[in-house]
């Protein structure tokens, strides 16, 4: 689906073809959609941020339109940042605000730790340090987050169990880390989903994409565990999600950068398709200060 009032593209960078839409006017926002969606996700945030913002909403490699490579190391979150990095100063914007959901979350952590002189404000929605979560893993957050070491097992293992039903398994993701329902969710973001699930190779990056996690962020990241984020960050979480439930979310994150913020929005995982008006509100009053 197109996001109303925006424009549709795609760029050749970093090696790959970044597919995504651009709508509003003002300084830059560059926003990136997590697991299992695409950029169909900011569908009623962008619109309302693109009235004081020109807004850019890609498809990460390995997602919606994007390029999917084959090898798993491409999936980094690095690799991934450098895409963005390298979308944004073809679009002109050396510098720029940036907020990421889930897997864009934890692309956006990298390239503000990469890139720091590249991100004027950053939020970071939903998620704990993917170096925390890995190292200090709980009972209940392995039960919740299984996922993470499904989708890590080798090919095609993995993708062979969701082709047989693609929607099943997705909808399933949709529906955990939060109890959301399925008509909770905006029919037309629903469909946009599923025809990217639905492909095959979109099926194998989601998966190399949580092998890479394994493979490759979590040493990354253990090699920057002094880093700090040092431009204004705020941290939005689901006040009822999975990690609301087993962290205390700021607190992960208090130590990892020098300006923080942080305020919970109802709902759970996916409070960015069930509540898009308190998020649209949240990353306004943010991004505008």
């Amino acid at each position: 689906m197109t996001i109303p009032g925006f424009t549709d593209h795609i760029a050749q960078v970093n090696g790959v073809s970044i597919a995504f839409s651009m709508g509003g006017d003002g300084p830059p926002l560059l926003l990136l959609h997590g697991f299992p969606q695409t950029r169909a996700m900011w569908a009623h945030v962008a619109p309302e941020l693109a009235k004081t913002h020109t807004v850019i909403c890609p498809d990460l490699r390995g997602y919606g339109a994007s390029s999917k490579p084959e090898a798993v190391a491409a999936y980094s979150f690095r690799e991934m940042a450098r895409d963005m990095v390298a979308l944004m100063a073809h679009l002109g914007h050396a510098s720029f605000a940036l907020a990421g959901h889930d897997r864009g979350g934890r692309t956006a952590h990298r390239l503000a730790l990469d890139a720091p002189g590249a991100v004027t404000r950053l939020c970071l929605m939903d998620i704990v340090p993917t170096h925390t979560l890995l190292t200090d893993l709980t009972f209940p957050v392995a039960r919740s987050y299984y996922h993470w070491f499904f989708l890590a097992q080798p090919a095609p293992f993995p993708e062979e169990m969701i082709a047989a039903d693609p929607d099943r398994y997705y909808h399933a993701c949709l529906l955990g880390w939060g109890g959301a329902k399925l008509e909770d969710f905006d029919a037309d973001q629903l469909e946009a989903y599923r025809r990217a699930w639905r492909d095959p190779d979109t099926i194998r990056g989601m998966c190399n994409d949580y092998r890479a996690a394994l493979d490759h962020d979590v040493h990354d990241d253990a090699e920057d565990l002094s880093a700090r984020v040092t431009c204004p960050t705020l941290i939005l979480y689901g006040g009822t999600g999975a990690m609301a439930k087993a962290y205390d979310v700021p607190a992960t994150w208090e130590g990892k950068c020098t300006d923080m913020m942080a305020r919970s929005i109802p709902g759970g995982h996916f409070f960015i398709d069930t509540a898009p008006e308190e998020t649209a509100e949240a990353l306004q009053s943010f991004f505008g200060a």
